[in-house]
């Protein structure tokens, strides 16, 4: 696949397959994600990777605690809410996402379906969760070495013939996923990415978010 295609081709996957990634092949995908640049070589990112039973036990942990505390407690702040063009970008992906899944904006249940299906990673198989030492934490110039690793992860995995959705979301319960994965309190829960094969039967997989005009994110100078 040329680089171009990869990251044209790569998306928000939000229905899996159940079928498990060969182990070698993991391996393979997350080393190439190494790769990735950091300030002065440091390499930040610390994930820890579930598949089959361990991802299901995960699942159903998240779940649970999602139900129990809506706020959740995530290591990083998070409010959700944007304004100006961010809010309106974020509202067209909601709605064009809620209309592939059968979503009415005004069925509460429903949205609150949809809501869930983060915390149960969209029926994949794995989902992959990416710490931060707790001396990073204030640095965001590091947590931008962690969003280079991720993205060069997710161009990976869509090389490989496989799909993935980072999600905020599956950082809002740290503790969880810390007390299961034997992670100790000296890393922080930036982020949390299901991947696996993508149900290309699921309507929400035909959802594509559209990109701003170049001339509103980049300016170029001569």
């Amino acid at each position: 696949m040329q680089f171009s295609d990869a990251v044209n081709q790569r998306y928000s996957c939000r229905a899996f397959l159940p079928d498990l990634v060969p182990q070698q092949q993991l391996e393979q995908i997350f080393a190439l994600a190494g790769r990735a640049p950091s300030n002065c070589n440091v390499q930040p990112w610390h994930t820890h990777v579930v598949s089959g039973a361990a991802c299901d036990a995960m699942r159903e942990k998240m779940a649970a605690a999602i139900t129990e505390n809506p706020a959740g407690s995530p290591d990083f702040a998070w409010s959700g809410k944007f304004t100006g063009p961010y809010q309106e970008r974020q509202i067209c992906a909601a709605l064009g996402l809620w209309e592939k899944q059968g979503v009415d904006r005004k069925d509460r249940a429903k949205r609150d379906w949809s809501w869930m299906r983060n915390f149960k990673f969209f029926d994949a198989p794995h989902a992959a969760f990416i710490f931060l030492p707790t001396g990073f934490a204030e640095e965001l110039r590091i947590a931008g070495d962690v969003g280079m690793y991720a993205q060069t992860l997710m161009l990976a995995l869509t090389d490989a013939g496989l799909a993935s959705c980072p999600q905020t979301s599956l950082s809002f319960f740290p503790d969880v996923v810390r007390e299961a994965c034997g992670v100790d309190d000296s890393f922080r829960l930036l982020m949390g990415l299901s991947f696996g094969y993508p149900d290309l039967n699921d309507p929400a997989n035909e959802f594509r978010t559209e990109r701003a005009p170049l001339s509103d994110t980049t300016v170029f100078h001569q």
